[in-house]
């Protein structure tokens, strides 16, 4: 268990325990390349589970502002239709615009699945009435009841049936991009505690000559967990920044909130990433202070 006279001895340092541990070696150098390049993942991961989450949530915010009224009705009917149509949605509670589709938008709406050479006139295309909703709302189901009786062809689409599946993506992927950072700190707790066995085994006669001397375990482990901490710290922090440029090089999103364009962090979310560097640490001095004990309980 990690105490606070723990932390507080890590702070402040202690020299003469610092000298236990050799200062350079492949184990130090992996410790800071492994935090470095962990410490790069978790924010790429943590700029990847917000962005998709800000993305869903705008998708599903401009859908549920807008709705569309479907209508097919039969060869010269339509134009009856969509006329009661917009009566009854100019007079419901919670529309605050209602205009019909242009066959030009119509056009544009089927292009990318037909071709920009669709033949409207000799299709069988349903009028479409967009809907802008008020913040309160409309009445979905009493809105098609009126519809049913005043134009039998009309079909009120609340985009719910978009919404559910955006809502529940973005629930997913933030738990994907929880479980990634829990990946990325249960290997970085691996990584440092194999540096520290490492480090202790290839100083097991300087562990021995000290306990000759009279050297506590916990004098020897301190020693350990100082210089091990203090590496994945330093590591941490530079993959943190080296992350945070990289995420701030990418394109912005653009109009059409294309996903890949909009990966990054907003506003004060750029400081979410800052708290990678302290948790790495805090990660390294429990898994070198579990190592550290364990290996001098073995060592003879």
């Amino acid at each position: 268990m990690i105490r606070a006279a723990d932390l507080a001895e890590l702070l402040t340092g202690h020299t003469g325990a610092d000298r236990v541990v050799p200062p350079t070696g492949y184990t130090a150098r992996l410790t800071v390349f492994t935090s470095a390049a962990m410490a790069f993942l978790a924010v790429f991961a943590l700029a990847l589970s917000l962005a998709t989450d800000r993305l869903a949530s705008r998708w599903s915010e401009a859908l549920a502002r807008t709705a569309t009224v479907r209508i097919s009705a039969p060869a010269g009917q339509e134009d009856e239709q969509v006329a009661a149509a917009l009566d009854v949605l100019r007079t419901t509670p919670g529309v605050a615009e209602a205009r019909p589709l242009t066959d030009a938008e119509r056009r544009e709406l089927l292009e990318p699945w037909f071709g920009p050479e669709l033949p409207l006139d000799r299709l069988r295309v349903p009028a479409l009435i967009e809907v802008v909703e008020t913040a309160d709302g409309v009445d979905a189901a009493g809105l098609r009841a009126r519809l049913a009786g005043e134009a039998p062809g009309a079909l009120f689409d609340d985009h719910t049936q978009w919404r559910r599946p955006l809502v529940r993506a973005a629930g997913r992927l933030r738990t994907l991009g929880l479980f990634s950072l829990f990946l990325i700190s249960a290997a970085t707790a691996a990584m440092i505690t194999l540096a520290a066995q490492a480090a202790l085994a290839a100083n097991a006669r300087v562990i021995a000559t000290l306990r000759l001397v009279g050297a506590l375990d916990t004098f020897i482990a301190r020693a350990f967990v100082r210089r091990f901490t203090v590496r994945a710290l330093t590591g941490a922090l530079a993959g943190t920044l080296l992350g945070m440029a990289a995420v701030a090089a990418l394109p912005r999103a653009d109009a059409a909130g294309g996903f890949l364009t909009g990966l990054g962090f907003a506003g004060a979310q750029w400081l979410l990433p800052l708290l990678v560097p302290p948790v790495v640490a805090l990660v390294a001095f429990g898994a070198t202070r579990l190592a550290a004990f364990r290996q001098l309980r073995e060592t003879t």
